[in-house]
């Protein structure tokens, strides 16, 4: 998955990393907010899921010490990065900062 993730964030729109795990609770409570977040601002962003469990490698690399931690990328860049749950209109509020 390292290229393809390497791939993806690369993009020219903004991409938000939604690192989690099938066993986390606040992940499950997170994940429909990502599709309204998904559904509300449409092709101006890609989110992406990274389960911790099976991408272990991965979480390691961008020190992802808790679950859920989202990261929002451009360009390759790491632009933000919050753990634990957001509303929809925070998360959204902080997409539109960086486009």
């Amino acid at each position: 998955m390292k290229d393809s993730f390497s791939n993806i964030i690369n993009s020219d729109k903004p991409v938000l990393v939604d690192f989690y795990a099938d066993w986390c609770g606040p992940c499950k409570m997170l994940a429909p907010i990502l599709k309204e977040v998904k559904d509300d601002l449409g092709n101006q962003i890609k989110i992406i899921k990274v389960d911790v469990d099976k991408n272990q490698d991965l979480a390691g690399k961008f020190q992802v010490r808790g679950v859920p931690t989202m990261l929002l990328f451009k360009n390759g860049k790491q632009l933000w990065r919050q753990s634990g749950v957001l509303q929809k209109q925070q998360i959204v509020e902080v997409i539109n900062s960086y486009h």
